[in-house]
């Protein structure tokens, strides 16, 4: 049994290597939301809220999930007792409080930091995760041409990169996948994210892409949009994966009867916590549906959890797991996170809580602001 007394907030500022750059948005600086929960016998880990600066990729923000935590989903864990594992945790939040999946799951996932800790194992052990070593990919952002992008492709995959991943939108999508497919060897893993920026009138022109054999053209069209990604699927030899689409089992069991995609991106932050994703990642492999694990631009502490969950079975594509070096020049964990030449992640299943410890110097040093949360009838 866990009981948490404490979640400290503290919202801090890291800047990227390079500004990165989507169909919605462009980031240069991330505003990254920390908690550091406390066990009553004083054992503590932290995690790391993924929302975003603005309301883009998501409804939430940094902002509206610092309100959520305090107000209406702290108060529902602190100083009471929580099974190991936790597994309870995710619906305790969810009850009566619509939305707020990132804020929920910054919560929910400490408490499995936590668990892990008292349980003296690793996250990915107390999860059931099996792997020593993960497959990663890379993301790229969109370029101002298609040699660029290419440029960087290349870049990537010499570096051992097993999948890439590059993102598109209306302008920037068939000659720029042309340029990336002709300039890497053949049967490279490539896929194309648009982060919802094309409409069901679109779906011509996205067939176009299939002549380039990719993994999978990751969220077309609009989040809330089941139907046409379903509609969109039958046009399209390529197979569609969903991610801001996938929020909970319902929307994943709705994409699977509707046959709006065939691959699901499984980010715990997006779904609520590891809860959440554990029993997405069992419901796709029943279906025969392959998952990865997607990437928010987090710090050493998501990629943590990230990591975590990607040592998952059904987990069979490689997943946005870059290196600390890929975003920041200095990432707040020690050790940080690495790659090797063959693109894999080592998985610390033999480290106690989430494999790295925070570098508390480093983030007092970054934090901008701080709030402390206590369980009644602590001072």
């Amino acid at each position: 049994m866990l009981r948490i007394d404490r979640i400290t907030l503290r919202e801090i500022r890291l800047r990227l290597r390079e500004p990165f750059r989507i169909s919605s948005g462009v980031v240069d600086e991330r505003r990254i939301l920390l908690l550091e929960l406390r066990d009553a016998s004083g054992v503590t880990e932290w995690s790391e809220c993924v929302a975003g600066e603005l309301p883009n990729y998501s409804p939430e923000t940094v902002d509206t999930a610092w309100l959520a935590i305090r107000e209406w989903l702290a108060p529902r864990i602190l100083g009471k007792g929580i099974g190991v594992p936790p597994e309870g945790v995710h619906d305790i939040l969810d009850r009566h409080v619509s939305g707020h999946y990132m804020a929920k799951a910054a919560l929910e996932m400490g408490c499995w930091g936590i668990a892990a800790r008292l349980r003296q194992t690793s996250l990915a052990k107390l999860l059931g995760g099996e792997r020593e070593r993960v497959a990663t990919g890379i993301s790229i952002g969109i370029q101002r041409d298609p040699d660029e992008l290419a440029q960087r492709a290349v870049a990537a995959h010499a570096e051992g990169y097993r999948k890439i991943k590059v993102k598109i939108q209306p302008g920037a999508d068939v000659e720029f996948v042309r340029a990336v497919r002709q300039a890497l060897p053949k049967g490279t893993d490539v896929s194309a994210d648009a982060n919802s920026a094309y409409v069901f009138a679109d779906a011509p022109h996205l067939a176009l892409l299939d002549e380039f054999g990719l993994t999978m053209i990751e969220q077309p069209l609009h989040r809330d949009d089941l139907v046409r990604h379903a509609a969109l699927q039958r046009q399209l030899k390529t197979p569609i994966c969903l991610d801001e689409s996938i929020t909970d089992m319902q929307r994943t069991e709705d994409m699977v009867a509707l046959g709006s995609g065939r691959i699901v991106n499984i980010k715990p932050g997006r779904v609520g916590g590891l809860g959440m994703s554990r029993r997405i990642h069992d419901f796709c492999a029943k279906n025969g549906i392959p998952v990865w694990c997607g990437g928010m631009l987090e710090s050493g502490v998501g990629r943590a959890y990230n990591v975590a969950l990607a040592s998952l079975p059904n987990f069979l594509l490689p997943g946005d797991l870059s290196p600390s070096a890929r975003y920041w020049e200095r990432d707040i964990v020690e050790p940080a996170w690495t790659m090797d030449a063959a693109g894999m992640v080592t998985v610390p299943r033999d480290a106690l809580g989430i494999g790295v410890q925070v570098d508390r110097a480093r983030v007092d040093e970054l934090t901008v602001r701080r709030e402390d949360l206590r369980a009644p009838g602590q001072a």
